[in-house]
């Protein structure tokens, strides 16, 4: 009976076995068959197209004639396709481009040695003389590089790929004048260069294969000199004419146009919030406070600290402009290598109240008063604003109200654009709120050196002016005396379609850097 049970108990543990080697065997088959398929599955995917074509919008066309058009997105766009003698990286340094060498001979004069081995889309050859021709046809019109050949007395040529430059005065870091698009001299031999049909052609990445009443079509340039190293992934690019940017941006909303870049803070509305990509970066325009340094009361540099401690910009930047713009806290904080934060003055009333307190004001009876000269002055300002530009009446509403939180009255006199203008030019104010288009050229002589707008003279200032070298050094200097304070700067947006992909670095001189990587997959 024993010996039955011991052989009942064997014949149910080998039925058991037998079930679990059946269910191994079924178990790793599937896996199998799983990792099989997903093998199928992985070599049977498509690889991500790129497209040949990108696209673009501008309206209110004009001519591609760099040096003739008025239409800032065609001036952006013919980056694309002409060169400069010089030209500015994504934080603004300088950079060979058509001229291999830089050299300055004095203050006045300078030579420039030629790239070799440069051809024009036609096929001729770059030469100096092309140079020359560029020059005196910027100085001829009033063209929006007008300003960078204006000090340039006379040009010579004493071999093809030599130019020497004659100045009619010192020109602060001349070379950022020399960032104007080159055009060839030969090719509008015996042309009527304002009225000819001729296709402008340049030495960059792309040309103009085509221009009609709805499109230019731009191809890839096979002369360009980098097209080995740098061969643009878009083969060609496609500019639509459109009569309107609201109707660009309904294009870009139909997915008929990959790429819009826009000055306008309120894009949103043509094109919603989603399904796109955005690079935002720094723009030019630069709004800021200047102190008159000669003003009985505001020649205390503390007064000035205290007031700039007392400015919250983010309040003013969120309340006035719903945060479509940037603080700014300096003329070259737009992205430039040159700007530097040392000494910078952040919002602190407590740190504002200390600083009038330590230089010797009393606040008393609601007022902050202080024994200058044998007469008591009170902290009772006028700050005067263009009684035309709305944003900037509200910015100096928003300041009057942050200041009365510490103590300091302030009166917002609007006036008339003449009469603003004859405060600003006769620095005649005690306070004024105003702005200015920053040039490429980072000269900062405008806010510090003679005659500048705030009265401001500081001789150690002036004399660091005249060399790049000394910027961090000049900034960490104004910073702490403050005769201007910093408020805001405009923001600009690249829009890209979803499928739009590269390295993106715009900026004010030229948005499509390294355009070469930029490419569309379907």
């Amino acid at each position: 009976m024993k010996n039955n049970n011991v052989f009942k108990y064997i014949f149910i543990i080998f039925i058991i076995c037998l079930i679990i080697g059946t269910i191994y065997v079924l178990y790793t088959q599937n896996v199998k068959e799983a990792e099989e398929n997903d093998e199928n599955n992985t070599v049977q995917d498509e690889p991500v197209k790129i497209l040949d074509n990108l696209t673009m919008g501008i309206s209110n066309y004009d001519t591609m004639n760099p040096i003739l058009t008025n239409n800032k997105e065609i001036i952006n766009i013919d980056k694309l396709i002409f060169e400069p003698l010089i030209n500015l990286t994504s934080d603004y340094k300088v950079e060979m481009c058509l001229a291999k060498s830089l050299n300055k001979i004095s203050d006045v004069k300078y030579e420039i040695k030629l790239e070799t081995g440069v051809k024009w889309q036609d096929g001729s050859d770059f030469i100096a003389k092309d140079v020359e021709f560029t020059i005196n046809k910027l100085k001829e019109r009033n063209t929006v590089y007008s300003a960078n050949v204006q000090d340039i007395q006379s040009i010579e040529t004493p071999d093809t790929e030599t130019v020497i430059i004659n100045l009619s005065k010192y020109v602060p870091n001349f070379e950022y004048n020399l960032t104007f698009p080159i055009l060839p001299s030969m090719y509008y031999l015996n042309e009527d260069f304002v009225n000819t049909n001729k296709i402008p052609i340049g030495t960059g990445m792309y040309k103009i294969a085509s221009i009609d009443d709805n499109t230019i079509l731009l191809t890839r340039n096979d002369k360009w000199r980098f097209i080995k190293d740098k061969t643009p992934k878009a083969k060609s690019i496609t500019i639509k004419k459109f009569g309107t940017m609201g109707e660009i941006y309904n294009s870009f909303k139909l997915d008929n146009i990959d790429i819009i870049n826009t000055a306008s803070t309120n894009y949103s509305e043509y094109i919603g919030t989603m399904g796109y990509n955005k690079k935002e970066y720094k723009g030019r325009n630069y709004d800021y406070l200047s102190l008159n340094c000669s003003d009985i009361v505001l020649q205390d540099k503390a007064v000035r600290q205290a007031i700039n401690y007392a400015i919250d910009k983010n309040t003013l930047v969120s309340s006035v402009f719903s945060n479509n713009y940037y603080i700014a806290n300096s003329p070259l904080d737009y992205g430039s290598y040159l700007y530097s934060s040392e000494n910078e003055i952040s919002y602190n009333q407590e740190q504002a109240k200390t600083i009038l307190e330590q230089a010797g004001w009393v606040y008393k009876n609601n007022k902050w008063q202080k024994n200058i000269d044998g007469y008591v002055r009170r902290l009772t300002l006028s700050l005067v604003v263009s009684e035309d530009n709305q944003d900037r009446i509200n910015v100096a509403n928003e300041i009057k109200s942050q200041l009365r939180q510490i103590g300091i009255n302030v009166n917002v006199s609007k006036v008339n654009n003449e009469k603003y203008y004859e405060y600003l030019n006769n620095k005649d104010y005690q306070m004024i709120l105003t702005g200015v288009t920053n040039s490429i050229n980072p000269d900062l002589n405008y806010f510090y050196g003679d005659g500048n707008i705030a009265n401001y003279n500081n001789d150690n200032v002036k004399s660091k002016l005249n060399s790049l070298e000394n910027y961090s050094e000049i900034q960490k200097i104004v910073n702490d005396e403050v005769p201007y304070i910093g408020l805001y700067r405009n923001k600009n947006t690249l829009l890209l379609n979803a499928n739009v992909g590269g390295n993106f670095a715009p900026n004010n001189y030229n948005v499509f850097l390294n355009f070469n990587e930029w490419f569309r997959q379907q």
